[in-house]
């Protein structure tokens, strides 16, 4: 059975968030809790490896595609000309 708790709204109760693994949703109860960022839970070491390696590997991502980017800008050639102005289109 899992716990709920009142989220504020009249007739409206969640399930807590310490109640399943964030990755395998397995019950948490009477169990070992392995937490993650503060704030979210695992049933296992391997529940949060995984979720770990999913985050880095995310970021890892985000920053290679952030640097090609900055790459790419400073391989951009200085001396282009930008035609700025107005357009009318009838």
């Amino acid at each position: 059975m899992s716990a709920y708790y009142y989220s504020g709204c009249a007739d409206h109760y969640e399930e807590h968030y310490l109640d399943c693994c964030s990755l395998c949703r397995k019950s948490l109860h009477n169990s070992d809790i392995f937490m993650y960022r503060g704030n979210t839970p695992f049933c296992s070491k391997e529940c949060r490896q995984e979720q770990m390696e999913v985050d880095e590997a995310r970021e890892k991502n985000w920053k290679s595609g952030r640097s090609l980017r900055k790459s790419d800008a400073k391989n951009s050639t200085p001396n282009k000309t930008v035609r700025t102005g107005t357009v009318a289109v009838a």
